[in-house]
């Protein structure tokens, strides 16, 4: 079972390595990480990096594909080697997915046309010029489609992924593998839970790194 997650120029780092804490621990599952050129790409935080094993054009036939987000993705929706890799690989692949911003990479691509899809909070609207409809949800399934909302959501996503290919049992072992039994101390993750003065510090801080 082939698996790309492909890497570009300020993505977020728990956007791929989130999910891919769960995949890897499928059955014949083979992560390969793929880059416009093998070798290290850049973070969003501009301190970390990750080791891409290969070009775009090395793996054309994953039987599953993880898109990160990031903030740069939109610098990425015009990076036609890339998005034109994403379209053609969702051609053959069992499963499409992406984690955040990473739609908007699938919605560039042209999969989410008339598609429930969701996306980060920050950036759902976007979600819309590619034809796709707009959720709040933190994991949206369409078919072989698979999308997550803003990055801790894509081990959400991992979980739901696993469960479709191996079973709901082997889904729930690797959750206890990785003791995911989140307790955070606040109730704060989403617009909708959040005080209203954290959502505008939250989207202050969003304006000023992009």
């Amino acid at each position: 079972m082939k698996i790309a997650i492909p890497l570009y120029d300020r993505f977020t780092t728990l956007d791929a390595v989130g999910p891919y804490e769960v995949v890897q621990r499928l059955p014949g599952a083979e992560i390969t990480w793929l880059a416009a050129e093998p070798g290290p790409v850049g973070t969003d935080t501009g301190q970390l990096h990750l080791h891409a094993d290969a070009a775009f054009e090395d793996l054309p036939d994953p039987d599953i594909l993880i898109v990160p987000g990031g903030i740069g993705t939109y610098d990425a929706l015009d990076d036609e080697r890339l998005v034109g890799w994403i379209r053609r690989a969702h051609e053959t692949s069992q499963w499409t997915t992406s984690v955040c911003t990473g739609s908007l990479l699938l919605g560039a691509a042209g999969v989410l046309d008339g598609l429930d899809a969701t996306s980060h909070w920050l950036d759902l609207e976007a979600l819309e010029r590619f034809g796709a409809r707009p959720t709040g949800r933190r994991v949206v399934q369409q078919g072989k489609i698979i999308t997550a909302a803003g990055v801790s959501s894509g081990i959400d996503m991992g979980l739901v992924l696993a469960a479709k290919i191996a079973g709901p049992e082997i889904a729930q072992a690797i959750q206890l593998g990785i003791e995911y039994d989140p307790e955070p101390p606040f109730d704060a993750g989403s617009p909708e839970k959040a005080p209203p003065e954290i959502v505008e510090l939250v989207r202050g801080l969003a304006a000023a790194r992009t």
